[in-house]
């Protein structure tokens, strides 16, 4: 794993925390971009070298809108970015952690994305992220 690539913050209303965003950083959101396999919209932030992204579900039954009623807003995943995502997938299997989709897919902001279930990294659900490339 490179660094950290970005920290995901669920939201009910990406409108109105892009405002709060806006204000708290001092900077405008750079991208929103709706990921509809996921069933959720996002609101990109750079401030320096670090990245926010807000997530806002766009369905009932997407996991930022499970994620919501569960746990209501706040830090929902920490996203890291790898240069080889299937051979990271591959060697994080064999430590033992539980992966929720071994295959990767595409997510936001142009990356290939896989996560890790909370179960096997202490309650925090890991992202890994790729560039996607052409």
């Amino acid at each position: 794993m490179n660094k950290i690539e970005h920290i995901g913050i669920a939201v009910k209303d990406l409108d109105a925390s892009n405002m709060v965003f806006e204000k708290l950083l001092g900077v405008p959101n750079y991208k929103i971009e709706e990921v509809l396999t996921e069933g959720v919209k996002t609101s990109f932030f750079k401030s320096g070298p670090n990245k926010i992204e807000l997530l806002q579900g766009t369905n009932e039954d997407s996991p930022i809108s499970k994620f919501l009623k569960k746990k209501g807003e706040g830090v929902h995943h920490i996203a890291f970015a790898v240069d080889d995502i299937v051979a990271e997938i591959a060697r994080l299997k064999s430590e033992g952690f539980l992966i929720l989709n071994e295959t990767p897919k595409k997510g936001a902001d142009n990356k290939l994305v896989a996560f890790i279930h909370p179960r096997s990294a202490n309650g925090v659900l890991v992202e890994l992220c790729q560039e996607i490339r052409d």
